[in-house]
């Protein structure tokens, strides 16, 4: 069974963030850039800084991996553009029949995947390797991703779940962030030391040291891994690691079924290429699970869209359903019978 969460309308305390961190009169970061004429028209902090303060969406119809029909192919035509774009927005809330021995989940209403291709027109998010595919799992990637999916078919445990069926993080906002389904928003914050990263789906913040700020020890792990940031002209650039075994969760709903381990090492890459466009740049360098490190590049719009408070009530009210279903399953094998199909 997989579980999904649905929003609230109650909308989230963004201020308190900036409170809690006592920093809410420093909205600048403290070093000094080099200068970039191809940067000059971006906002920029009081310290110079190009300013990612706002609200960005990182929904898109672009596909992490590169599909066939674009095989050997970077970039889009415009006609393309327009008829992916076109498509996306007549069936964005029609509702389809769900695939042939599935019972579907939530109608389109409460569906938001986008409607724009990324605004560099790549055919894929995936850059490196250069075909635009995920490289292929190690022998120990494939075996984990089997033992997964087996542990989630029965889910005889809670932690046999995925880390969004259980409400603990969010399926697109990793990090990596990669839109899938809905609540692709990140709200950015910038102090003199720290960028926070308010993703809405679980209304999780990274708070991200810029700079020589202390980070926690190599042997402390996190759900969302241990982040430092620096910045490199006008790019800054997180590098993450020290994450739980369990993963980030699914990295996205679009075809990629498997997840990190505590190997993975994270490197985020964030600049702006105008006013309301945010470059967002990852690499995914796991040597326990993939063959080679991956590469991803899209692009995050600026939105006047409030964040919502995310409620992810189906992994508190599901779970008991979900273990219940085990337990019948597990009395009816030790006493021989089997409940009808």
């Amino acid at each position: 069974m997989r579980l999904s969460a649905r929003l609230s309308r109650a909308s989230i305390g963004v201020l308190g963030v900036m409170a809690a961190l006592g920093m809410a009169e420093r909205s600048a970061i403290a070093q000094t850039p080099t200068s970039s004429p191809a940067a000059k028209s971006v906002p920029r902090t009081p310290d110079g800084r190009p300013n990612f303060q706002g609200t960005w969406s990182f929904a898109t119809v672009t596909p992490l991996q590169r599909p066939k029909e674009y095989e050997g192919r970077e970039k889009l035509t415009p006609e393309e553009v327009a008829k992916l774009e076109g498509r996306a927005v007549e069936t964005q809330f029609v509702d389809q029949p769900p695939p042939k021995g599935q019972t579907g989940a939530y109608n389109r209403f409460w569906m938001d995947t986008g409607t724009r291709v990324i605004s560099t027109h790549r055919t894929s998010l995936i850059v490196d390797p250069p075909d635009g595919k995920v490289p292929p799992l190690t022998p120990a990637g494939e075996a984990r991703q089997k033992r997964m999916a087996a542990d989630q078919e029965v889910a005889a445990r809670a932690q046999d779940l995925t880390t969004w069926d259980r409400c603990i993080l969010g399926f697109n906002a990793g990090p990596p962030m990669i839109g899938g389904g809905y609540n692709a928003y990140v709200q950015i914050f910038q102090t003199t030391d720290r960028v926070v990263l308010l993703n809405e789906m679980n209304h999780d913040a990274r708070i991200i040291p810029a700079g020589d700020q202390p980070i926690l020890g190599k042997k402390i792990r996190q759900w969302r891994g241990i982040s430092k940031g620096r910045w490199e002209g006008q790019t800054f650039i997180v590098e993450t690691s020290g994450f739980r075994h369990e993963g980030t969760g699914t990295l996205s709903l679009r075809g990629l079924g498997t997840t990190p381990d505590e190997n993975l090492k994270l490197t985020e890459r964030f600049s702006l290429m105008d006013a309301d466009t945010l470059l967002y740049e990852y690499t995914v360098d796991d040597p326990t699970v993939w063959t080679k490190p991956w590469t991803v590049s899209q692009t995050l719009w600026r939105t006047d869209q409030p964040v919502f408070e995310y409620a992810c009530h189906e992994g508190n009210h599901g779970m008991r359903g979900i273990l219940a279903g085990a337990r019948q399953i597990e009395r009816e094998k030790a006493s021989g019978s089997s409940t009808p199909q």
